[in-house]
């Protein structure tokens, strides 16, 4: 027994010695690109020794033989593993790779790993639109997430974007995504006025603008049900959450940013200069004056007024430079965290009088009470907004617009007479010189968002959070049309009694202004509880209240003396039965009960289930409330494996959202007085007005292989949307003529598609990075159950007011073409017509054919290639679109012979085309083209300083970089540009790609500068 004893002890005493001889304590610190990281787990490999890192980022280690590796993890970072050898200080830098699948993102009301998420989600940081140039946040997605088009309508700085998520669940309603920013869900409407005068109307901007790109730390894009279903009658369209920056270093900091764009037109419609129009003229025999054998003038074509000078790109675009300037401070310590920043944004359109000027300020401020058991954040964007423009509108006729009065100008026609006055040819030949400087068109815009966030733990259990948002907004635009600016349309207004009745009153006025109010209350208890090894529990319940209140007022007048210069400050001295003013209210309010449980099973199975149940005053009084569930599944099969496949996963999911977005007041009776006096209905109640419901499920698996060099994710997903809302006629025997009434119609639209993301890194090492990036979404969609047809796609011009183009009906793609086909011309220069059998057929409604065209997308795609070399980094990014066709609505108004043959400027084809003079001008698949396109968004060369310069210098980081915007273009579409979606609706119903007259896109270069200090 003793000697036993003995043994054992010598036994214990080897190994301690040995464990002592061979094993050593480590110590050092981790960062990021922002600094010391706290909370990083080390481990050693192969064992249970662990430690973390404190508050300053540092650690020590003991026990650690020389052979060992240590592996550094922290969540959303790359885990990295380092040979101890005989190091006793070891410092790490960790690097993000959203790649890996432990990458955290942010969902509804919270965050998860990316491996923890049953739902298609995809997150972009802001590491991916570094050294880009936008004024919209929305832009940053172009081409970068799969099943996500992003088109802004139209070149202008500002402009507005249309986003969508898989595809259009909605035929009338708002198809774009809910947008929620840092909890806070925005509205959805507009916040800036549209433009309205009697030549037609304008798009509001951008609802995005206010947010500076700068302060975006991330934006995931929720994609399916079991993602978006938290969100329940808001989520139909997809959900984008976009969170903010937040203070994040242990030491004070500033950033400064400054970049400069310098931009050109990139597109042309090609028509005629001087020589080729007296050319083009003579050879369409149009005839000529003879030569005065008296004063010994030569002859002259009719059409040419002896000018050579003339360019219609001269005469309304110009060089636009864009100039960009942010500053931001940021701190944290234990128990707090600020960042505030303050950025300019001065940017001239490539169209005289155009631009944007945009000021901004973010702050945010965390705190930690009673030990970190209560945590209250504060944000606030805040942003002013200056926007001109001229009048490039949506709807106006062939002479109401800058754009088109350029192109049409007889480039032989000298824009000034000889005495310095405008050459004023007729009120349907309008000087484009001088209807640009005849017009002012000025927005002014103020928006706040702000939220408060108060986080309390109760026990390590349960927390309870509580957020109160508010935005608002206030927008006016005032714009104008001096009197000496003399149009059709305009009118005859009339002469003052008494007055010189040769002097005819013209101009006209308009103020408009939106303001919006918006409260948003959210409060939700979370559990979480890791009950074993093999069982752990994420559940959520909440209440949520919503007030919207939008009001708004227009102002206009016409009819002005001709010496009036400022008729905007005196909008009631027009013609006193011309003076209009009009205003509105509304309010509505959402209120929303919601449940959420994650659990996960044995590492590796994770189930979702979602509930939510809304109420809304949008409603009518039989259906204020809606249900709306989801259900999920994930299994990761593999996970850190060696090999080829590294990790492996699987998600199937159902659920039903719904869509609110369409006008308040829609369920209820609205009526107004008529200039008699008489009572008019203008719609009849519904009270069993409900939402639009989409049904929708998917398949869908993350894999990465290739030692996680090859990360990417493949889905299926199908969606069904019913209950579709339209303005109907009502019965006869309901009061009033003919009066509509907002219902919920039979049918479904189905949307249906494949989405694929690919991310490879194809060189990894200390000092050389390369990296590959692709997206492809593949998109279908049909009417079924439908019964009737409905038309949009309006046009305008010349013979063209009150056509349309497009149909939504039974078993076609939403906004199917509906036109005449085109097949060249006759003898007589008359244009040829078909029917589907071939046959000829002559103009009327039942002449036109159902076509198999649609204008939304069939596939959308992109990708884009980052390279790193030491200090140097190069980026550059495509995405395009095909199997869509975009109607040329300006080709159909402005290029064809009779304009021509009339003395406005075509296009050479359109000038020596057989058409006959008189031939009617009619929507037909001539004016339908391809919209197919690739095009390279983004290409950027910087380059970041270090060494003992930037040390003395006393700064952290220096970075320059050179940016190009829109460089190349590969396409056969003959307009502008084929990424373009001008609002042609009908009657409220939306349309889609159609191009008339937009603002031309740029192409442009910035040089840019980032100091960290």
């Amino acid at each position: 027994m003793k000697n036993s004893l003995q043994k054992g002890l010598l036994v214990i005493l080897t190994m301690l010695c040995t464990s002592l001889m061979y094993s050593q304590e480590v110590s050092g610190l981790v960062s990021d690109s922002n600094g010391p990281l706290p909370g990083v787990s080390i481990i050693v490999k192969g064992s249970k020794n662990e430690a973390q890192t404190d508050f300053d980022g540092r650690f020590t280690i003991k026990n650690v033989g020389k052979g060992a590796v240590l592996i550094f993890s922290y969540i959303g970072l790359k885990n990295q593993e380092v040979n101890v050898g005989d190091k006793t200080k070891i410092n790490v830098t960790m690097a993000q790779d959203r790649s890996e699948l432990n990458e955290v993102v942010v969902v509804g009301y919270g965050t998860a790993k990316k491996k923890d998420l049953t739902g298609a989600v995809d997150v972009l940081s802001s590491k991916d639109f570094d050294g880009v140039s936008n004024t919209s946040p929305a832009l940053l997605l172009r081409g970068k997430v799969a099943g996500v088009q992003v088109t802004q309508t139209s070149g202008e700085p500002g402009s507005a974007v249309t986003i969508r998520v898989r595809g259009s669940s909605s035929v009338r309603s708002g198809n774009g995504p809910l947008i929620v920013v840092d909890g806070v869900p925005l509205s959805g409407g507009d916040v800036s006025a549209e433009g309205a005068d009697l030549l037609g109307t304008s798009s509001a901007k951008n609802p995005l603008n206010f947010i500076n790109e700068a302060d975006i730390e991330s934006i995931s894009v929720l994609k399916d049900a079991s993602s978006t279903a938290i969100y329940g009658a808001r989520g139909a369209n997809g959900v984008i959450v976009i969170t903010t920056k937040k203070g994040k270093s242990n030491v004070p900091e500033f950033n400064f940013s400054t970049s400069t764009q310098f931009s050109t037109k990139a597109g042309n419609f090609g028509v005629m200069n001087a020589n080729q129009f007296v050319a083009a003229s003579k050879a369409a025999g149009v005839p000529s004056i003879p030569a005065d054998p008296v004063t010994g003038t030569p002859q002259i074509n009719n059409q040419d007024f002896g000018g050579r000078n003339y360019n219609w790109q001269d005469a309304v675009l110009q060089k636009g430079i864009a100039i960009n300037n942010t500053l931001s401070f940021n701190s944290a310590s234990e128990n707090s965290s600020t960042r505030v920043s303050f950025s300019t944004s001065n940017n001239k359109g490539i169209v005289k009088n155009t631009g944007l000027d945009k000021y901004t300020v973010s702050f945010f401020n965390s705190n930690n009470f009673f030990d970190k058991i209560l945590k209250v954040d504060t944000k606030l964007l805040y942003a002013s907004i200056n926007d001109e423009t001229t009048l490039i509108t949506n709807n106006a006729s062939y002479i109401g617009n800058v754009i088109g009065a350029a192109l049409y100008w007889n480039p032989t026609r000298p824009i000034y007479n000889a005495d310095g006055h405008y050459n004023v040819v007729s009120e349907t030949y309008l000087n484009p010189v001088q209807l640009l400087d005849s017009y002012k068109d000025y927005t002014n815009t103020n928006k706040l968002l702000g939220s408060i966030n108060a986080v309390l733990r109760l026990g390590s259990h349960f927390k309870y959070n509580f957020l109160f948002g508010v935005e608002t907004s206030g927008s006016t635009r005032k714009s104008q049309i001096l009197p000496t600016m003399q149009i059709q349309g305009d009118a005859f207004f009339g002469t003052v009694p008494g007055s010189d009745p040769v002097i005819t009153k013209y101009g006209t006025a308009s103020i408009q202004g939106i303001t919006n109010f918006n409260k948003t209350f959210e409060n939700n208890l979370n559990y979480t509880n890791k009950f074993s090894d093999n069982f752990n529990v994420n559940a959520l319940v909440g209440y949520s209240y919503y007030y919207y209140l939008a009001s708004g007022f227009v102002t206009s007048g016409k009819g002005y003396d001709l010496a009036q210069t400022n008729l905007i400050d005196n909008i009631e001295g027009g013609l006193q039965n011309e003076f209009r003013s009009s205003s509105f209210k509304n309010v509505s309010e959402l209120q929303s009960f919601y449940a959420r449980a994650d659990a996960t099973f044995f590492k590796q199975y994770v189930l979702t289930a979602t509930v939510r149940t809304d109420g809304s005053t949008k409603l009518g009084a039989n259906n204020k409330y809606g249900t709306f569930p989801s259900i999920g599944f994930a299994d990761n099969l593999f996970e850190n494996k060696e090999g080829l496949l590294n990790n492996l996963k699987i998600r199937a999911n159902w659920g039903i959202t719904g869509n609110q977005e369409f006008a308040p007041n829609s369920a209820i009776g609205r009526a107004s007085y008529g200039n008699n006096g008489n009572l008019n209905i203008d719609s009849n109640a519904n009270d069993d007005l409900k939402w639009e419901t989409t049904e929708s499920w998917g398949i869908g698996t993350d894999f990465t292989l290739l030692k996680n060099r090859l990360t990417g994710s493949l889905d299926y997903f199908y969606r069904d949307t019913k209950d579709l809302i339209f303005p109907v006629p009502q019965a006869s025997t309901q009061p009033g003529p003919n009066t509509p009434r907002n219902k919920n119609l039979p049918g479904n639209l189905i949307n249906q598609g494949v989405e694929i993301s690919l991310d490879y890194k194809i060189i990894e090492t200390e000092n050389i990075s390369w990296e590959i990036s692709a997206n492809a979404s593949f998109l279908k969609n049909e009417m079924k159950n439908f019964r009737g047809t409905v038309g949009t796609g309006g046009l305008n011009g010349q013979g063209l007011d009150g056509a349309y183009t497009q149909v939504i009906t039974n078993n076609k793609p939403l906004y199917s073409y509906y036109l005449y086909d085109f097949k060249g011309y006759d003898a007589t220069g008359n244009s040829i017509y078909t029917n589907a059998a071939g046959q000829p057929v002559g103009l009327g409604e039942a002449s036109k054919q159902l076509l198999d065209k649609q204008p939304l997308p069939k596939l959308n795609y992109g990708f884009s290639s980052t390279f790193r070399y030491k200090g140097f980094d190069a980026v550059v990014s495509f995405y395009g679109v095909a199997g869509n066709y975009i109607y040329d609505n300006t080709q159909n108004a402005y290029f064809f012979k009779g304009a021509f043959l009339g003395g406005r400027n075509v296009t050479e084809k359109a000038a020596y085309s057989e058409q006959a003079q008189g031939d009617p001008n009619s929507p037909s698949t001539k004016f339908l083209q391809k919209g197919d396109f690739l095009r390279m968004g983004e290409l950027t060369f910087g380059y970041t300083f270090t060494g003992a310069l930037i040390e003395r210098m006393k700064c952290k980081n220096v970075r320059i970089y050179a940016n190009g915007s829109n460089l190349l273009l590969f396409t056969n579409y003959t307009g502008f540009d084929p990424e373009v979606d001008i609002n042609k609706q009908v009657n409220g119903v939306p349309s889609a790609g159609m191009d008339y007259l937009a603002y031309p896109r740029s192409k442009g270069i910035a040089f840019g500068l980032n100091v960290t200090f």
